[in-house]
């Protein structure tokens, strides 16, 4: 097991975003990018992986530790932490788009002059025609 694994597995397990992790990571004053996040969560065998090296996992873990408990002078409980990192992602999961009701029967604009009573039936148009299938059979 290699640290990218150790750090994907963490990833899930904390259920972090790859912005989180650069918050993260600059409580120890540590500067990396999303991209190069990224690139440690790629397939082994993708072009633009790279291997996560110990200095970078050693820099998320103790950020992680500050991130979880906080400090000294401003204390933190890691579950309330985990509740509200939950609490941010499960709306986004969850959110159906809100589709805004105008166009409805109500809400249509009728056009001047027009009206149901000057308006005659439109001709019965057969859209499938009777076909006589004539296969050698009787």
């Amino acid at each position: 097991m290699n640290n990218n694994d150790i750090f994907k597995k963490l990833r899930v397990a904390l259920q972090l975003r790859d912005d989180q992790i650069v918050e993260i990571l600059n409580l120890v004053d540590f500067r990396i990018s999303k991209g190069e996040i990224g690139n440690f969560f790629r397939n082994a065998d993708h072009p633009k992986y790279m291997e996560c090296g110990d200095q970078v996992l050693r820099n998320f873990l103790n950020g992680l530790v500050i991130h979880l408990r906080g400090t000294k002078e401003n204390p933190k409980n890691p579950m309330d932490v985990l509740k509200q990192n939950k609490a941010a992602i499960e709306p986004k999961i969850f959110e159906k788009p809100k589709v805004k009701a105008e166009n409805t029967k109500t809400n249509l604009k009728k056009k001047p002059g027009s009206s149901p009573k000057n308006k005659k039936p439109a001709p019965k148009l057969s859209v499938v025609e009777k076909i006589k299938f004539k296969n050698g059979k009787k």
